[in-house]
């Protein structure tokens, strides 16, 4: 795995690939393998730069909330590392905030625009309390009270499917401080329908059949902010579709990709 460094942070991620450019952001609380089954069998084909967000993985915290904005940032210095001027930007739920917070800080670098099970809205009062109260409870509790409670809501197979396991291996390897500062950037996130709909490029929107999280109409609102989007409903999946179900996913990501390069 390669590193970049963002303001002296160290923030790791994989070059994979050839062809265009597709740089993929993990949902919280996991790392970017949570993409390992979209490079395995698009490689070929695409070139993926799967960074491990601040605070995950092998990639270092920062100081302070993990504002989308800082990870959006850290994303445009990694394609300037490797000196790609465009990639195809996606994201899955917490990726999906940043991906729309690179599109904010600089859309001329986004060549399309992947967003699967994740909003376009800012939190509301009672979202942003309840975004405060899980990081305290990670503070307080540690790191497996957050994610115990929060894989059956991810994974519609359930915590104890292979799937499910992976997810909450992946969650518990996080630290109580990175799952408090994401939580709380997170919460200071800013709406971005005014974004999506002045936003002129492609777009695949992905939600997973069951997702209770952000559901269909979450998706559907994304939707219908960009002329020309598509929209796709991932059957027998959740939250996290490129991991509940991947060649469904694959299938609906290469279309998307095969028509943009």
């Amino acid at each position: 795995m390669l590193t970049v460094a963002v303001d002296g942070v160290a923030l790791h991620f994989r070059d994979v690939g050839q062809g265009l450019p597709v740089l993929l952001m993990h949902a919280f609380p996991l790392d970017g393998s949570a993409f390992d089954r979209q490079v395995a069998a698009l490689s070929g084909r695409y070139r993926f730069l799967v960074p491990d967000l601040r605070g995950f993985g092998q990639s270092r915290p920062g100081e302070g909330p993990t504002e989308m904005r800082k990870l959006a940032q850290d994303a445009l210095a990694l394609l300037d590392a490797l000196n790609i001027d465009t990639a195809v930007v996606g994201g899955v739920s917490m990726g999906g905030y940043a991906a729309l917070a690179l599109l904010r800080e600089d859309p001329g670098r986004v060549r399309g625009l992947v967003l699967s099970d994740t909003q376009c809205t800012a939190d509301d009062a009672a979202g942003k309390d309840k975004r405060e109260a899980t990081a305290q409870q990670a503070l307080k509790e540690g790191t497996a009270s957050v994610v115990q409670g929060l894989v059956p809501k991810l994974v519609h197979a359930g915590p104890d499917s292979p799937v499910g396991r992976e997810v909450t291996k992946l969650g518990l390897s996080v630290s109580p401080e990175s799952i408090a500062a994401a939580q709380r950037g997170m919460a200071l996130r800013l709406d971005s329908k005014d974004l999506l709909a002045r936003y002129a490029g492609p777009a695949l929107v992905v939600v997973g059949e069951h997702d209770t999280v952000t559901p269909l109409a979450k998706a559907k609102q994304m939707a219908d902010l960009v002329q020309g989007a598509r929209l796709e409903v991932i059957p027998g999946a959740a939250h996290l579709p490129n991991q509940e179900q991947p060649e469904a996913f694959n299938s609906v990501l290469d279309s998307f990709l095969a028509s943009l390069a």
